[in-house]
């Protein structure tokens, strides 16, 4: 069987924990942010789990992780 090839752009955007989940951050935090609030700001920054919904998807496009 070949080498499966890992998908580059999920890659640089989820990381897999030590109980196996998948960690991402979150969106909305690159530009427009006067208009944000700075507690929503700080949330923003935190990161947070894969839905389980999608859990299967990232696992898939990340075989080796």
């Amino acid at each position: 069987m070949p080498k499966l090839k890992t998908h580059r752009g999920a890659a640089k955007r989820f990381r897999r924990t030590a109980s196996g989940k998948f960690k991402r951050g979150k969106a909305f935090k690159s530009h427009i942010l006067t208009k944000k609030a700075p507690g929503r700001k700080r949330g923003l920054a935190k990161s947070t789990m894969v839905s389980k919904a999608d859990n299967a998807r990232v696992k898939e496009m990340l075989p080796y992780a």
